[in-house]
Formats: structure tokens, C-alpha cells, sequence
């Protein structure tokens, strides 16, 4: 099988395609209400009613369980709100100082490949890491961005540490994609113990700041449109 290293990473769509609506929230957003804002989206989209859209936001604190959670894995249940999801993936955290974008996309209109379209996310994000001068890199066997921690005590197998900076979940419907990816700009990291991320317990969480980058949300959302423009097409701002 091609690692997902080498396959190709964009996924622009068909000739004549309109742009993708580029849609940002201020303040936090409710959970529950971007499920039901998400999901009239992507019947719209399904049914060729609306373009493509792109939503960035920041939730409340709260844990999501994916299609593949261990309940093991949710080590302080009353914490934060947790929320069944049916996105793929396990546990993660949501919260203040972390961005999310929602990604609903007609792959009917790219190409119709599940893998590619995770390695197309990765690349997203990797690109808006290296505009800032930091490393993000995939590995084969966790799905997300990953982050080389050489200033960090070396693991029981002596490889170099390594912390997790971007998360992925999605889900398809009739081939429009939606839920996405998170990316750790400034949200407390603590919270991130309340679960086992992602069902991984060997490597840690990091965020921009906590690698030393003072940077400011919408500095970020600038750098994250041009990357996902690099891989996935133009955008246009809306409302």
C-alpha cells in the first residue's frame, strides 16, 4: 500500500468549481449547535444547494468520543462535557486557543479517495507549520501532525519525543466531508489529561505557543486559508 507520505497531496476541484466559502466564528461556539449547523451544511452541499464551505471556530471545553473510543480512555469523565461524535478517531479535546475548521467538501468533485483526502489535511496543516518555521510531519501509523521534541527527555526506546500539534477526524456522507482537523495555537494543555488523546499515551500534546511562538489566532487563520488554497483551491470569504 503507498504510505501516505507519497501520495499526492492536493486535491483541487474540477475546472469551473466555485470557490469554497471561507467562514469564521467569533467567540466560542456550542458543540451541539455546530453538529446541526455542520449537518444542514452538508445536505446542502450533498444536494448541490450550496458551495463548499471551510468553518474555523473555537468550542467551550469539551471532549469528543469518535466512532473508535475506548471508555478506558476517558480518565476524567467529569471534567468537561463529553459529546458522542460520529467522526472516526477516538477521544480528543476541545477548547479555547484551539482552532478548528470544519471542513465540508464535495470529494465527488476532487477525487473520491478517503486516504488522499486525510493526507490532503495533513498537508494543510504541515504547510501552515512550516510558514512559521516549524516541522510538522505525518507518521503511517497515527493520523494527525506531529511535532520532534529534542529539547524533551528521550522515550524508554530512546527514539526522540515527539508531541502531537494538529488532530483529525472526519466523516463522509454521500461523499461530502465534514468535521476536520484542530490545530493547538494557545489552548491550556492541561486539559488535554483529562483524556488519552487520540488513544495514545506514549507521546504528549503541544500547541504554537507552548513551542514558543507567541502568535495570534487570526495570524494563523491567515496562514491556514493560504496552505489549504495550495492544496485545495481558492476560497472566498463570507459572513
Amino acid at each position: 500500500m503507498t504510505l501516505r507520505t507519497d501520495l499526492d497531496h492536493t486535491m483541487l476541484p474540477l475546472d469551473g468549481s466555485p470557490p469554497v466559502r471561507w467562514r469564521i466564528s467569533e467567540g466560542l461556539v456550542a458543540y451541539d449547535e455546530a453538529v446541526v449547523e455542520m449537518e444542514r451544511e452538508v445536505a446542502a452541499i450533498a444536494e448541490g444547494r450550496a458551495d463548499e464551505l471551510v468553518w474555523l471556530l473555537e468550542h467551550p471545553p469539551l471532549y469528543t468520543a469518535g466512532t473508535s473510543a475506548d471508555p478506558r480512555d476517558l480518565v476524567q469523565p467529569d471534567r468537561f462535557p463529553v459529546h458522542a461524535t460520529g467522526r472516526g478517531g477516538e477521544y480528543t479535546y476541545h477548547g479555547p486557543g484551539q482552532r478548528v475548521a470544519y471542513v465540508m467538501l464535495d470529494l465527488k468533485r476532487r477525487r473520491q479517495d478517503v486516504r488522499a483526502y486525510v493526507s490532503a489535511l495533513e498537508e494543510v496543516v504541515i504547510e501552515t507549520l512550516a510558514s512559521m518555521n516549524v516541522r510538522g510531519e505525518r507518521r503511517e501509523d497515527r493520523v494527525g501532525v506531529w511535532v520532534r521534541r529534542p529539547d524533551k527527555p528521550r522515550l524508554p526506546d530512546g527514539s526522540v519525543t515527539e508531541d502531537k500539534i494538529a488532530a483529525l477526524g472526519i466523516r463522509l456522507r454521500r461523499w461530502v466531508s465534514f468535521h476536520g482537523l484542530s490545530l493547538n495555537v494557545d489552548p491550556e494543555l492541561s486539559h488535554f489529561g483529562g483524556i488519552v488523546p487520540c488513544g495514545i499515551s506514549t507521546y504528549g500534546v503541544t500547541s504554537l505557543v507552548d513551542l514558543g511562538l507567541p502568535v495570534m489566532m487570526p495570524d494563523v487563520d491567515m496562514r491556514l486559508r493560504e496552505a489549504f488554497e495550495t492544496v485545495f483551491g481558492p476560497t472566498v470569504s463570507i459572513g
